[in-house]
């Protein structure tokens, strides 16, 4: 059996616990397995290497890829399905490990209907593939924005400013909600919610009243104001920068729009820090590192079983697995019942 290995998508802390894991556990199956570099450009590129015990040695605590990843779709190239059809028999990969996020995971089931034999592992810092309580990676960027938000409450508190943060979520605010429950924000903006600006500046009001003359705001990348309230366009109010290989539009900007907004409106100076991707970078948390492992471990059972077109997910604390069509079918959103417990704090 010999197993083709990509990462594909964002960069992101677990990554190589899961190639880790996968090398391992084949290797005590007696199967080969072999590292696509850069996604799946790789395959079109014939870029590839074969992954021994020594080659993934000391890298569950790497942050990043070992096998380089990018946003390369095969089926947004001309004559792409004939292509990855032909470069993957060329190969001889009896299948293929996608490791991912929701677009990668969309790529995956393309190339399980066009024929290729292929298992997906989810990884996301944003935590937004549905059938799968975590992904990989998320953890970690959590720990990252809560420390973040502790760093910024002491500046906040020694000038009396109001501090925004924006974090990563095109469509899920869990990394916004998780970070600011744990970090003590005063308030949550996540792209599940349309949120008032007049709302938060009443929150930042009432505080001022009882004497704290700071506050601490998380907005996800992906909120959305009220548009009665704007006096530009919601595709104004961000600063768009093109569209990614898989065609979703980069985001960015939303934290210093509102700042600019609350400082405007409530004569209160305030400031915007975009964490970017310093979320996504560095070391990886025990939890992640833990849970790549076993995902990557389930993933070479999967091939062992023939479980093909399906995508390893975590259950109450048990690896399973779904259909790529399943985990694709929706994204994984905030339940806005968590939210409320984050809105307890917003007086």
């Amino acid at each position: 059996m010999k197993i083709g290995i990509l990462t594909s998508g964002g960069d992101c802390p677990g990554l190589n616990a899961v190639v880790r894991a996968i090398v391992r556990k084949a290797d005590h199956l007696g199967f080969e397995t072999f590292g696509i570099y850069n996604g799946w450009e790789g395959i079109f590129d014939e870029s590839y290497k074969q992954l021994t015990l020594d080659s993934v040695s000391g890298i569950i605590d790497r942050g990043g890829t070992i096998l380089g990843t990018s946003r390369f779709s095969p089926f947004m190239q001309e004559n792409g399905k004939d292509t990855l059809l032909h470069k993957v028999a060329r190969s001889g990969f009896d299948t293929l490990i996608c490791i991912g996020g929701e677009g990668s995971m969309h790529v995956a089931q393309l190339a399980y209907e066009a024929g290729v034999k292929i298992i997906g592992v989810p990884k996301t810092i944003d935590n937004d593939i549905y059938g799968t309580d975590y992904t990989f990676g998320f953890d970690t960027a959590v720990q990252i924005a809560t420390d973040a938000i502790g760093r910024l409450h002491t500046t906040a508190e020694s000038h009396h400013r109001v501090m925004v943060l924006e974090v990563m979520g095109r469509n899920a605010g869990w990394i916004a909600l998780y970070s600011g429950i744990a970090g003590g924000a005063d308030v949550v903006i996540i792209p599940e919610k349309k949120t008032k600006i007049n709302d938060v500046i009443e929150v930042l009001k009432s505080r001022y009243r009882r004497g704290k003359a700071f506050s601490i705001i998380v907005v996800a990348e992906g909120a959305h104001f009220l548009e009665d309230e704007m006096k530009i366009s919601d595709d104004e109010m961000k600063v768009y920068k093109g569209k990614d290989d898989f065609g979703r539009i980069r985001l960015g900007g939303i934290g210093q729009f509102l700042a600019d907004e609350i400082e405007r409106r409530s004569g209160f100076t305030t400031r915007a820090t975009i964490l970017g991707y310093v979320q996504r970078g560095g070391v990886p948390s025990a939890f992640d590192r833990i849970l790549g492992t076993r995902y990557g471990v389930h993933a070479v059972e999967m091939v062992r079983d023939d479980k093909f077109g399906r995508m390893c997910a975590l259950k109450s604390n048990k690896i399973i697995d779904i259909t790529l069509a399943e985990a694709i079918s929706q994204l994984k959103t905030v339940d806005l019942d968590i939210y409320e417990v984050a809105q307890v704090f917003f007086k």
